[in-house]
């Protein structure tokens, strides 16, 4: 009764809109973008900076959401982080102020307003940590990031006590912390599940060297690496990480932490040493390109038979999706610093995809690759060995017209499938990117619902797209999806 009166008196109540993407199909992909900077190399690096004394100043960061909510994090913790450039500070507010005001005047009845997105705060950082202070995360920025995990080993290694929410994210199958948890128990840590809070205290004198072994039933786990790394370098004596992941992005860290006076050895192998010492001093640290987001547009470029390079990467790194691309029958040209598809007038063939850690082929580039396999002639096989339930973007791309079939942790695609445009939600992050991909071949206008997922990896990907000749724009949604 009371919330019918107040609802008589002020109008209906207003579900907060969020963003779709409008997608219209037809143009093939013509230009040149550069590589933004990696989130899944920036958010380890920037929970390390929780290890180090003096101020740690974090160059090219990526302008993501995930950023922005690992910034609410550390500062949560008692960071103090400056921000350089117009996306961060009053201009961030002054963006996020002009974009409710432009979901607000959306038209009802299921229309859109173009809108433009507020850039969250990337760039270049600054951040200085006290060696005491707060050692619980807040659940409500926890929750919005499966990363928040990193800062575990950091707060146990230098202040001694960590109270972590089990943090959220994308929402495809079960990816436990078992592993995060056995690895600072192994360093000594008393580590306890407290109503979804994992509490982890050190033992007196601090954390202890150990063998840490992190292989498990679908291989090395990044995170974990990172978090029994980072722990291990101010621990007393020497770990020893078996099973370790050697990913770019552990090497990366590692070879920040050892500027910072770290000693470490053995990174981009299996094995990882780090002799502990007592303290590390920041330095600068650069962040690498993103080798997933660089990896989605070259697909886009050859799912829409078109011709796009992609500056400031790493070639070494795409390595896997070069040799699948090029055993597709898709032109890969690559300089010393950049990576080419050239799909114009190319006829590919069916290739069989199955995900492995680094340095096989990235499960977060699965979902792409199973969008660009419909516009294959013949039936292509892809099956995820390290998330074997990441394939809720099928569901969709079905919706579109696609032919897949599942079977257990694969699908079959038979191409080519005409696509048709429609209204598809994303499921996380990779699959926003691979619905937004199959918009760029529909026929008709294709809606995204749920880019938040998209905005949490990938900076501004509309406009790179519309440099590119998409017609790609972002829009207030006011349907649920």
């Amino acid at each position: 009764m009371i919330l019918r009166a107040l609802e008589s008196a002020s109008g209906p109540r207003q579900t907060p809109l969020v963003d779709c993407f409008l997608v219209e199909g037809g143009p093939a992909l013509q230009g040149t973008v550069a590589a933004a900077g990696s989130k899944n190399a920036a958010l380890p690096i920037l929970a390390a900076s929780l290890l180090c004394e003096g101020e740690s100043r974090i160059l090219r960061l990526p302008a993501l959401q995930d950023i922005a909510t690992m910034r609410s994090l550390l500062e949560g913790l008692g960071a103090e982080i400056a921000v350089e450039g117009a996306s961060g500070g009053a201009a961030a507010a002054s963006a996020e102020s002009a974009a409710a005001a432009a979901a607000h005047s959306a038209p009802s009845g299921g229309g859109t307003a173009v809108r433009s997105r507020p850039r969250a705060p990337g760039g270049a950082w600054t951040l200085r940590f006290a060696a005491e202070g707060p050692t619980e995360a807040p659940y409500e920025v926890v929750r919005r990031m499966r990363a928040s995990i990193c800062v575990l080993g950091p707060l146990l290694a230098r202040r001694g006590r960590a109270r972590v929410p089990l943090p959220g994210g994308c929402v495809f199958g079960p990816r436990p912390v078992d592993l995060h948890v056995r690895g600072m128990e192994a360093l000594g840590a008393r580590v306890s599940l407290d109503h979804g809070v994992l509490d982890a205290e050190a033992p007196a004198g601090g954390l202890r060297g150990a063998r840490v072994p992190l292989r498990s039933a679908f291989g090395s786990t990044v995170l974990g690496t990172a978090n029994v790394m980072m722990a291990a370098t101010l621990a007393r004596g020497e770990t020893v990480i078996e099973g370790a992941a050697k990913e770019p992005e552990v090497i990366g860290l590692a070879r920040w932490l050892r500027a910072c006076g770290a000693r470490i050895e053995g990174e981009g192998t299996d094995e990882i040493r780090i002799e502990g010492v007592r303290s590390l001093t920041a330095v600068p640290a650069q962040i690498p390109p993103d080798r997933i987001e660089t990896g989605t547009l070259l697909l886009a470029a050859a799912m829409t038979r078109g011709r796009v390079r992609v500056t400031g990467v790493r070639c070494a790194e795409l390595a896997p999706l070069v040799a699948a691309l090029r055993g597709s029958g898709v032109p890969v040209h690559e300089g010393e610093d950049w990576l080419e598809v050239d799909a114009r007038g190319a006829d590919p063939k069916p290739a069989e995809i199955v995900t492995e850690p680094f340095p096989g082929f990235p499960t977060d580039l699965q979902a792409q690759w199973t969008a660009y396999a419909t516009t294959v002639r013949g039936a292509s096989r892809i099956t995820d060995a390290i998330y074997p339930e990441r394939f809720m973007h099928v569901p969709e791309l079905q919706r579109m017209g696609a032919r897949i079939s599942r079977a257990g942790g694969s699908a079959l695609v038979d191409g080519p499938s005409p696509l048709a445009a429609a209204p598809v939600v994303a499921s996380d992050l990779r699959a926003s990117a691979a619905l937004v991909m199959a918009g760029l071949v529909a026929q008709g206008t294709t809606i995204v619902r749920r880019v938040y997922h998209l905005d949490r990896g990938y900076e501004a990907l509309e406009k790179k797209l519309s440099t590119l000749g998409a017609r790609v724009r972002r829009a207030a949604d006011d349907q649920k999806p």
